[in-house]
């Protein structure tokens, strides 16, 4: 609701989202995360551009920001396979059995509803994960859920970049909201971690044109990727077919052959 961005930072937001899905090629598919206090999946990964720019459209602001939320969500619809505990990572208050005492409390003892561990995947090179990346925009600085330093050490562990962009100015604020006056600022150095973490790059937009020129930017990193291919197979296939084809006509040509040179001499 900060007004230093005209005419607000959300509708600015909104619309330098909207611009920067048009751009993107028509073969790379998106999807949609929100976060406030919490964060949910606006839109699943879709190629129509329709459904993504409605679901933008949709965005109600709520109190909280749950940007470690935002990005576990994020990179959990992204690498599904991964299969990261969400409901252990969003809703524990002790995420990643982080113990500070090293201990496992009275007797070492567990729930019976407790989950097993599953097993912990080799990490992958940061960066290295070629088959998509995250966004993340934010205006403000993390006031719930998982650090987003620590969701950013699972993104990079699975190889996916996170490019951050802060969005607003010093200056923010909110005038009036249910009574009070609210200052905004943006948790840079958080975001510039975590593009950092990740093998990617933080962006900084204090302006809806600012902001404009980022997306833009941003779509350039979406583009076809050329890869070497192994064609060895293929090519000897090739080879087999010709080689076949070669020997059709050869016994076409010695089928055919002394009849017609039988009628040429006639």
């Amino acid at each position: 609701l900060a007004e230093d961005v005209d005419p607000s930072r959300i509708k600015a937001a909104q619309k330098a989202a909207k611009e920067f899905l048009q751009d993107l090629p028509s073969n790379v598919r998106v999807g949609i995360v929100s976060f406030a206090g919490n964060a949910q999946v606006v839109q699943h990964v879709s190629q129509d551009k329709d459904e993504l720019v409605a679901a933008i459209d949709r965005f109600q602001l709520q109190r909280g920001t749950a940007t470690g939320s935002g990005l576990l969500l994020a990179l959990n619809t992204l690498r599904p396979e991964a299969k990261i505990d969400l409901e252990a990572a969003l809703y524990n208050p002790n995420p990643f059995g982080y113990n500070p005492q090293g201990n496992q409390g009275s007797g070492g003892a567990q729930s019976l509803d407790a989950k097993p561990k599953p097993a912990e995947r080799p990490p992958e090179p940061p960066g290295s994960y070629k088959g998509g990346a995250i966004v993340l925009l934010t205006d403000g600085r993390r006031t719930a859920g998982p650090d987003p330093l620590m969701a950013a050490k699972k993104a990079a562990d699975l190889g996916v970049r996170v490019y951050t962009v802060g969005f607003g100015t010093p200056n923010g604020f909110i005038p009036g909201y249910e009574g009070y006056s609210f200052y905004t600022q943006v948790d840079e150095e958080a975001l510039k971690a975590v593009a950092k973490t990740t093998e990617a790059d933080y962006f900084k937009a204090g302006s809806a044109e600012d902001l404009k020129k980022v997306y833009q930017h941003l779509s350039t990193q979406f583009t076809l990727e050329k890869r070497d291919t192994e064609i060895t197979s293929l090519l000897a296939g090739m080879a087999l077919i010709f080689i076949l084809l070669a020997m059709a006509l050869s016994g076409l040509w010695f089928k055919l052959g002394p009849q017609s040179s039988k009628n040429a001499f006639q």
